[in-house]
């Protein structure tokens, strides 16, 4: 049961992101609007919509996508659990049995887990989704970091989607519970929950204040395109990682920001 789950996970996650890629490749070209920066960092702009077609964007959020994004990260994850003996164990059973025992398990706050993984893993892993969140919110896409109110509502929207995402992870139906049954080993505790999201707002405001202020600085004075490239990549890794869940370069900046 367990292992036909995990097929399934793994054919659906494949499947949208090939269909993802075919749109992609048969999709008309739309005029393009440069800056710059963005042509010298080789990032393919956004189109220019109409006035009309952007106000219509703006009230979406693409829901597909993010999705097919969220689930991608997670076949990611669960595939490279399974390649663990001790996750392979775990996969014989009775499926219905060991997912709720495993999730009556939860309990305290430490899971055994070294330090690296509970508060910077985890909390990489919440920026990632939030971000995942964000790049799904044509409006939320082209806020800077700031005191703005839509700011702060964009990224309390991305906290929330994390801690979705974090939840499922830990105790959903496709989840560490469910799959690697790791509360029957006791490790089913609540810090990855707390740390996750909570952890990966911290890192995505930081990220975002970075990009403001200090890429946009170095790309104001340099006209190096791999120093630019190697600068947005090493002060935002998370938001580089979810630019590779959507297929595209882990550099791009989507319209607004550039």
């Amino acid at each position: 049961m367990k292992q036909l789950l995990v097929a399934v996970m793994l054919l659906a996650a494949v499947t949208a992101a090939a269909a993802q890629e075919q749109n992609d490749q048969t999709s008309p070209a739309a005029p393009r609007e440069t800056s710059p920066a963005r042509d010298r960092c080789d990032v393919a702009p956004t189109p220019t919509p109409t006035p009309g077609a952007r106000a219509d964007a703006d009230a979406h959020f693409r829901w597909g996508p993010a999705l097919e994004q969220s689930l991608l990260f997670l076949s990611v994850q669960h595939g490279y659990a399974l390649t663990q003996p001790k996750t392979r164990r775990d996969l014989r059973g009775p499926f219905l049995k060991d997912y709720f025992a495993s999730v009556r398990a939860l309990h305290g706050w430490r899971d055994g887990g070294k330090f690296f993984t509970n508060y910077v893993a985890h909390p990489m892993q919440g920026s990632l989704m939030g971000l995942v969140q964000i790049q799904n919110d044509p409006a939320g896409s082209r806020l800077k970091f700031g005191k703005s109110p839509e700011y702060w509502r964009s990224r309390a929207k991305a906290l929330a989607w994390s801690a979705a995402w974090s939840t499922q992870f830990e105790i959903g139906p496709l989840s560490q519970a469910s799959i690697g049954n790791v509360g029957l080993h006791g490790k089913q505790t609540y810090v990855d929950l707390v740390m996750t999201p909570m952890g990966g707002l911290g890192l995505l405001v930081a990220e975002d204040a970075l990009d403001r202020y200090v890429i946009e600085r170095i790309e104001r004075r340099t006209h190096n395109r791999y120093v630019m490239i190697l600068s947005r990549m090493a002060l935002n890794p998370t938001r580089s990682s979810a630019n590779l869940l959507r297929f595209k370069k882990p550099w791009h900046r989507d319209a607004g920001l550039r």
